[in-house]
């Protein structure tokens, strides 16, 4: 489960390597937002160019594009290009399922980034060429002229749900703009976890540690994790169907199914960089 996407401009080609090279899970080349208009088509060409090149590359980051929107022709040309190339595409905008039935390649991941795509965002995530469905944070603020957090926490709390009944994986969190407020980023992932959210897209590689610290399963959080593996596995070796802890209480499969993901993650997570 991915923890960390690090947005690199598609303008950029000489910050490609490194923002594979910085930690994140997952590097995305942008071809919209971070790219003025005049230079798009150089960007889309600088992604083909790079996505080619490492066709045979080894290694776990994977690289996904963000293309223009789909309603317009350079969004179009953008899927076209890179389809078949990235490991998967981010779609802006997408307020139905109607722009989805014509995706073809890389799996799709549709940013909801309007009150139309909000209120579609069930529909969205169930569509079965969808992989996976995060927030627009900015732009929906500014749209709904938002300026209270809990109102953007509603909003949150109506994807969080739709993406798990699609079985997709939980929703990340949007990029935090403020790249040298650490001590903020950190509160923010936080509070986004105790939403149901996990994982966060950074804009600066700095940025990166902070998000895995945040979404990594506190110590008590991961001993309390494994104790409950250790009694499933003895339960288990027992040919017992309950599983029962050292202090008397039971608890059901749903339980130890992410009591086994805390401790993955908590060992994936662990390193002296955080």
């Amino acid at each position: 489960m991915n923890v960390t996407w690090l947005y690199v401009p598609g303008d950029r080609p000489e910050r490609f390597d490194k923002a594979v090279a910085s930690g994140a899970d997952v590097v995305i080349i942008d071809l919209e937002d971070a790219v003025v208009p005049a230079r798009k088509d150089e960007a889309r060409a600088n992604a083909v160019a790079y996505l080619r090149a490492r066709r045979d590359a080894e290694g776990e980051t994977r690289v996904h594009v963000r293309v223009n929107d789909l309603a317009t022709g350079r969004g179009l040309a953008d899927l076209e290009a890179v389809g078949e190339l990235a490991d998967a595409v981010r779609l802006p905008k997408v307020e139905s399922v109607a722009v989805l039935d014509a995706i073809a390649g890389a799996p799709a991941y549709a940013l909801l980034e309007s009150a139309a795509g909000i209120v579609a965002a069930r529909e969205i995530a169930a569509h079965p060429k969808v992989a996976g469905v995060a927030l627009g944070e900015q732009d929906l603020a500014a749209e709904l002229a938002i300026t209270d957090e809990r109102a953007m926490d509603h909003l949150r709390l109506q994807v969080v749900p739709a993406a798990a009944a699609a079985g997709l994986p939980p929703v990340p969190m949007a990029v935090y703009p403020h790249v040298k407020d650490e001590a903020g980023l950190l509160a923010s992932c936080l509070a986004g976890r105790g939403l149901g959210m996990f994982g966060r897209t950074a804009i600066h590689p700095r940025q990166i540690p902070v998000i895995r610290r945040a979404f990594r399963p506190s110590e008590e959080e991961a001993a309390r994790a494994a104790e409950i593996v250790e009694a499933a596995e003895q339960a288990e070796r027992a040919g017992l169907g309950a599983v029962a802890l050292p202090d008397g209480r039971f608890v059901d499969a749903p339980v130890v199914a992410r009591a086994r993901r805390t401790v993955a993650l908590a060992q994936r997570l662990a390193g002296p960089e955080d």
